[in-house]
């Protein structure tokens, strides 16, 4: 059975920091890609981040690119978002979610991945 288990969301004023891990079990880590997506009341699920499966490609939104940092642990199962700068823009539930490396649709899209969270909150006050 895959699950996807994040957690570190919370409160945190403009300009805060936050780091959101996700422990992946049940599937062979190192050969997946993964991936960060968030969903804001009333808006679509969106793409934020993407690490490759070899790890050392990544694709950034632009509006979180130099704030946002993607990365992963092979060892430990687990990929980690780390937020800096945050907006109150970036207020969303924070999705993380796993794909197989041989996926050929872009990792942009929510249909490449086969498997998900369940979410962690991230409120980002003004």
């Amino acid at each position: 059975q895959v699950q996807l288990v994040e957690s570190g969301g919370g409160l945190v004023q403009a300009g805060g920091s936050l780091r959101l891990s996700c422990v992946v079990s049940g599937l062979s880590f190192s050969r997946y890609d993964l991936g960060w997506f968030r969903q804001a009341p009333g808006k679509e699920r969106e793409f934020v981040v993407a690490i490759y499966w070899g790890g050392g490609n990544t694709d950034y939104l632009d509006s979180v690119k130099g704030r946002f940092t993607i990365s992963r642990d092979n060892a430990k199962n687990t990929v980690y978002l780390q937020m800096n700068n945050l907006k109150p823009e970036d207020t969303a539930v924070y999705y993380c979610a796993a794909g197989p490396w041989y996926t050929t649709t872009g990792r942009h899209y929510s249909s490449s991945y086969d498997y998900w969270g369940q979410g962690t909150q991230v409120t980002v006050s003004s």
